[in-house]
């Protein structure tokens, strides 16, 4: 089974999405098309990146990622594909892809250079679709593209220690559904600072001195039940293994979330302190 997921800032109101599944079912008839979101803010790498990280382990190995954030072709920004840990990527070169590369070293980087074989009315987004097919259908990049051997970094996706080791600073990614607030300050380097040392996490208000495993373990007490703690906030690392700041059982629309009651905001300094 051949599969490709759509990551887009095209939203569902106007036709985009419905077009481009039209695009690759012409192409490629047999394949599985899987939605990812299309509601990343427009334009928004930083956001496209972050849900790409946290989704990508969850499909099987060969899976082609097709990334339609930013995608107009530049001087700036050129069209790559990308083998990385056994996944592929599509994309503009415009930052998305560089928080997995920070984490693994990809396989493969190609820049893709079929564009002066598709009609002169071809869109950007008809060379992702006709690149997406040609390796669902288990391609090789180097008939679509020239191997390069670097990507574009965005700087902002990556947290940063302060030069006497004693503290760790990030900034707000990706604010979610229910307003959580995802920073880019992995598990893994939070432990690598920390090293079993005491922490606070500054906030505006209280800070937060504990990271729980989950988001029920907010109930320390068995003397009350866990609606008793509704309204509390929390940090937690989440599934995709980055630090999220929450209220416990929080409903944006109603009582407010991390998102609103916190004050945090997407490039918000999060900062953890080592004591």
């Amino acid at each position: 089974m051949s599969i490709i997921t759509l990551t887009t800032d095209y939203g569902l109101k106007d036709h985009f999405v419905g077009a481009l599944k039209g695009k690759l079912l012409s192409e490629y008839p047999e394949v599985t098309i899987i939605d990812l979101s299309h509601d990343i803010d427009p334009f928004n790498t930083v956001e496209a990146s972050y849900v790409i990280s946290a989704a990508y382990s969850s499909f099987p190995k060969g899976t082609v990622h097709l990334i339609g954030v930013d995608l107009e072709l530049n001087k700036e920004n050129q069209h790559i594909a990308m083998q990385w840990n056994d996944s592929y990527f599509i994309a503009a070169d415009n930052g998305i892809l560089s928080m997995l590369s920070q984490r693994i070293v990809p396989q493969k980087i190609v820049s893709i250079n079929i564009h002066d074989r598709l009609p002169n009315d071809a869109t950007d987004l008809d060379v992702f679709v006709k690149v997406a097919c040609h390796i669902a259908r288990g391609g090789l990049l180097n008939v679509i593209g020239k191997e390069i051997s670097a990507i574009k970094q965005v700087t902002e996706l990556q947290a940063i220690v302060s030069e006497d080791n004693n503290s760790l600073k990030g900034h707000v990614i990706y604010i979610d559904h229910f307003g959580n607030v995802v920073t880019n300050i992995s598990k893994q380097q939070f432990l690598a600072v920390a090293k079993g040392r005491p922490y606070e996490i500054v906030m505006k208000t209280k800070n937060i001195k504990t990271i729980l495993p989950r988001y029920s373990a907010i109930a320390i007490s068995d003397k009350y039940p866990i609606k008793n703690y509704e309204g509390e906030k929390l940090a937690i690392f989440n599934e995709a293994g980055y630090l999220e700041i929450a209220i416990f059982r929080s409903n944006p629309s109603t009582v407010g979330s991390a998102h609103s009651l916190l004050g945090l905001n997407y490039r918000d300094i999060v900062l953890i302190q080592f004591k």
